[in-house]
């Protein structure tokens, strides 16, 4: 029957895609509940102290901001860059007559047809875009923050530490997505040569995401004792 030639990609690739956002939803819970249990809830927790610290002495370290601005800049147009390069790469792919060998065994490597792989490069082609459009904002948020952290600061003005620490927030948050979700693009690449290899790739970034995302033990128990240090 006609479905038999799609039953694997049908399974193993939102499958894979399944596994890995529901690891994203749980470190979105354990980063609200438990933050300096994650990298992200502990560099979010330092970045709020970040913006007050250099508006102390903008003067004397306004060079140290324009130098860490411009690195968060550097690397959102890098990224930027290469999914809007692959993203040209796959739509010229797609609009031109390309065709995938055919692989010996449906069974084993999915479908081939003519839909099946027009649907792996368009399923690319959009996860790449939403990369692009992501560090696109975080660009923008940052190159807001480099202006607006110079202005002075009075009791009339309307640009406080708190505003400026939002931005900042937004741009970095914006640019993790962003990384995150050219992540999840990569092991689609292995899509072209069938559904198994996905499935495994995603499957192996796993422990690479969670030994990335999570601290130790004991670096967590110093990060709660210096927080409650700072309350008491």
């Amino acid at each position: 029957m006609e479905w038999r030639k799609y039953y694997l990609d049908m399974m193993l690739v939102p499958l894979g895609y399944l596994v890995t956002v529901a690891y994203h939803v749980w470190l979105w819970h354990k980063t609200r509940t438990e933050p300096f249990s994650t990298t992200i809830g502990i560099n979010a927790h330092a970045r709020r102290f970040w913006v007050p610290t250099m508006l102390k002495d903008i003067e004397k370290k306004n060079i140290l901001v324009a130098q860490s601005l411009r690195n968060l800049i550097m690397g959102s147009t890098l990224m930027a860059t290469t999914s809007i390069l692959l993203s040209a790469g796959l739509a010229a792919v797609i609009s031109s007559t390309y065709s995938v060998k055919k692989p010996l065994d449906d069974v084993i490597y999915g479908a081939h047809n003519e839909f099946m792989v027009s649907l792996k490069y368009v399923t690319l082609l959009t996860i790449f875009l939403f990369s692009f459009f992501c560090h696109s904002l975080s660009i923008r948020f940052l190159n807001q923050l480099s202006i607006l952290i110079c202005t002075p600061q009075d009791a009339m003005s309307l640009v406080t530490p708190e505003y400026l620490t939002e931005i900042l927030e937004k741009g970095t948050v914006l640019n993790t997505v962003g990384n995150r979700i050219f992540y999840s693009a990569l092991p689609l690449l292995l899509w072209i040569f069938g559904p198994v290899l996905v499935f495994l790739c995603f499957i192996a970034m796993l422990p690479v995401l969670y030994n990335l995302d999570f601290v130790r033990g004991s670096v967590k128990a110093k990060m709660v004792l210096n927080d409650k240090s700072d309350f008491a």
